[in-house]
């Protein structure tokens, strides 16, 4: 069916036949889009708990923040009296889980009513006011994370459709596109706490909120230009694909409603990498602060924020290789299917979080009397981020090929709400950190990952027999 879908889709001026490097240059707009929205984002996001524990939530400003009274008490209420850095934590907890919430209903809305690309653009202006509140006015801390996080919604599910919506059913050049794709995800996280990091750090918070902003709406503004180059929604390509269906004889495959379970149980599993993953925004950072020793071999000390770094960039660097191990591994019809990479992925999530374990237990697990090398946190982020490459581009081209077509957008959504539960266990895990020797609070997350790799290798056969069927 693949060839006769291209060929209707192509008929109907549908897909530009224009590539740059072996891609549609509409990936080009796509990744250069993103990767201003991340540095928004992560350049943001860098500061944040820093902010909130070093300056926001301290006397003489937490008195002034719009609607912080009820959100304290409701935190209270639920896990007892917070100290600065436990309110810090469930709010970043909260704010990080929203941020991935909201995509099931940007999805939907875009599915139904505004389009992929309207979607975008709206989610921009949202994002980029946000972050012009933080810079001008402190006391509506809570509301401009509220825009951010409704702009996150409309944005974060309709770029990645887009992305799939490039490309013809089948097309082998899809997984290498989301690869890309999240190569420039991660070229606007490592740069941005370079930059937003550093001049939050010198010269004031409110400083790196406003490059953030700005770096949104440089992102806003090259999706608008080129916009001649993008796909168009989902709605169209799918009527596209209907037709060539009503014309064409088709080998029976997985029904769109197993379709729909195989993914949400994926995605059920990738909640708690996301509750592992996401500790380097929340806790790690106090880690590396109060816990590591940043001399850099005595030349000068390492800022904390630019740790927040270390991961994308490890991202940019292995991602190369680990393509190139996959097509090897193709070429001697070794390499690893979707799920079992998504396992391994949690597998070595977990492993992350041992080394961390170790660090704290060769220091006097946290009692103040030593502290660990930087290298240790080198040791944690290299086997994470080959577990984010294993997990997190896979499975948006998971969702992307196997959703149904009228529901991409909602259903790349369902994805990202498996990081709205994870990201709200991250702050409920959080308050945690306080409580315990940190070897403790280490290896407790890294038996959560451990148990979902478990889970979902337990499952593997039935999930890949739909993905299989979907996808041939």
């Amino acid at each position: 069916m693949s060839a006769d879908v291209a060929m209707a889709e192509q008929s109907l001026g549908i897909r530009s036949s224009r590539t740059l490097f072996g891609h549609p240059i509409g990936l080009t707009i796509l990744v250069a889009t993103e990767i201003w929205e991340r540095f928004a984002y992560y350049g943001m996001r860098a500061l944040l708990i820093l902010y909130m524990t070093q300056q926001l939530l301290l006397a003489g400003h937490v008195e002034n923040l719009v609607f912080f009274a009820p959100l304290k008490a409701m935190f209270e209420s639920m896990y007892g009296p917070l100290s600065v850095q436990g309110t810090a934590s469930q709010i970043y907890g909260l704010y990080t889980a929203l941020v991935y919430f909201t995509p099931l209903i940007g999805g939907l809305i875009a599915d139904r009513y505004l389009g992929q690309r309207r979607a975008v653009m709206l989610g921009a202006v949202l994002m980029a006011a946000g972050e012009f509140i933080l810079f001008a006015a402190e006391p509506l801390f809570l509301p401009a994370l509220l825009l951010i996080i409704a702009g996150n919604g409309f944005f974060k599910p309709n770029i990645s459709t887009q992305i799939g919506n490039l490309y013809a059913p089948n097309d082998s050049r899809r997984d290498r596109a989301f690869s890309i794709f999240y190569v420039g995800i991660n070229i606007g996280a490592a740069v941005s706490p370079l930059v937003c990091g550093t001049i939050g750090e010198v010269y004031g918070w409110n400083w790196g909120f406003l490059v953030a902003g700005i770096g949104m709406l440089i992102g806003l503004a090259v999706f608008m230009s080129s916009r001649r180059y993008l796909p168009p929604d989902s709605r169209k390509l799918a009527e596209a694909r209907a037709a060539a269906a009503a014309t064409t004889k088709t080998a029976p495959g997985a029904s769109d409603g197993s379709a729909i379970l195989t993914l949400i149980t994926v995605a059920f599993f990738t909640i708690f990498f996301w509750a592992a993953f996401e500790q380097k925004g929340n806790v790690f950072p106090l880690w590396v602060r109060d816990y590591t020793d940043r001399s850099f071999f005595g030349l000068f000390e390492l800022k904390t924020t630019w740790f927040q770094s270390g991961n994308a960039m490890m991202i940019i660097l292995f991602t190369p290789f680990v393509v190139r191990l996959w097509a090897k591994l193709e070429a001697r019809g070794k390499e690893p299917t979707t799920i079992a990479k998504m396992t391994i992925g949690l597998g070595l999530a977990s492993l992350a979080y041992v080394m961390l374990a170790l660090a704290a237990l060769t220091t006097g697990d946290g009692d103040g009397h030593g502290k660990a090398s930087w290298l240790w946190c080198l040791a944690y982020l290299f086997p994470l981020t080959i577990g984010e490459l294993c997990l997190s581009p896979i499975g948006l081209s998971l969702f992307s090929k196997v959703s149904p077509p009228k529901m991409v957008s909602m259903m790349m959504g369902v994805w990202f709400t498996a990081s709205f539960f994870g990201n709200y266990l991250v702050g409920a895990i959080g308050t945690l950190w306080e409580k315990m020797p940190k070897s403790e609070f280490w290896l407790i997350i890294a038996a959560l990952a451990a148990a979902s790799c478990v889970g979902l290798g337990l499952l593997y056969k039935p999930l890949q027999r739909v993905v299989q069927a979907r996808t041939n």
